[in-house]
């Protein structure tokens, strides 16, 4: 079903697991995770960049194929519809209009104060709609950098004032990861992560979970995190399935050729199901 990520994340934070955010990319991705996440009785995030969004034709073209295939499917695990990294509150807004069940408004490259008063704008909208949000503080890194650089630091005292003044559901702060792929070996503060979890209180997000090592996963899980996302490394499992079959077959169909790299896909779903604790727990 479709639901919001409150319930999820705060069952997730208090039995010390964490839910996969796996950003979906077109229709047979959405439908390989839905169907290995149900199998396992694992609660699934799908997460829609504005990307993803304007390739696969708007916001209300997504939430009624996500409905629609929980119904074909008949998938039983809760399942939320989340807005990554919405750059502003109209885009917020979009998403919360079309049905998303979830958003993620990220302002976290303006000053402070301006961050506060743009995600406080969009929390006050989407609790008319029962929708959850989630916030960043500091900036994650790119892949385009080294480890190193392009990354600033979440403050604590910023993140309590942050979470005091917006009434955000889940926070994201920047304590190290990068989106995509690492140019160097992932340094996560899991000492500054485990005190903005206790400051706030509220179940914290992982970005960039692609390259972290499963032995940090699992710390950061116990430092607070309750909410990972997955996106580089289900394209590169899903690509490099496609290209090496590609090289032995004469397929033209497109739905066949998609098709190709459903088994590795949907055993990238479970490795992260099964690392982060989420099996069994929908």
């Amino acid at each position: 079903m479709l639901v919001n990520m409150k319930e999820m994340l705060n069952k997730a934070k208090n039995e010390k697991y964490a839910v996969p955010h796996f950003n979906i990319n077109n229709l047979e991705w959405t439908r390989f995770i839905l169907e290995k996440c149900n199998e396992l009785s694992s609660p699934v995030i799908l997460g829609v960049s504005e990307g993803a969004m304007k390739y696969m034709g708007g916001f209300k073209t997504i939430r009624n194929m996500v409905e629609n295939l929980i119904e074909y499917l008949d998938i039983k695990v809760p399942v939320s519809l989340h807005l990554d990294h919405g750059s502003s509150f109209e885009m917020c807004k979009s998403a919360i209009d079309a049905g998303f069940t979830s958003v993620m408004i990220d302002a976290s490259r303006y000053p402070l104060d301006e961050n506060i008063a743009i995600t406080k704008k969009v929390v006050d909208y989407a609790k008319k709609y029962n929708v959850t949000v989630e916030a960043e503080i500091g900036r994650v890194g790119s892949s385009t950098n080294d480890i190193d650089s392009g990354i600033v630091y979440a403050s604590v005292i910023e993140c309590e004032k942050l979470v005091n003044e917006t009434g955000i559901d889940f926070l994201a702060p920047a304590l190290g990861s990068v989106h995509g792929l690492y140019k160097g070996e992932p340094k996560l503060n899991f000492e500054r992560m485990e005190e903005i979890s206790k400051k706030t209180s509220l179940p914290l997000v992982l970005h960039g979970g692609t390259g972290i090592y499963d032995e940090q996963i699992k710390k950061a899980i116990e430092c607070g995190i309750c909410k990972i996302n997955f996106n580089t490394e289900l394209q590169i499992a899903w690509s490099n399935a496609l290209k090496e079959k590609l090289k032995s077959s004469d397929a033209y169909d497109p739905r066949k050729i998609i098709k190709m790299g459903e088994e590795e896909l949907k055993e990238c779903v479970f490795k992260k199901c099964n690392l982060l604790g989420s099996i069994n727990k929908a």
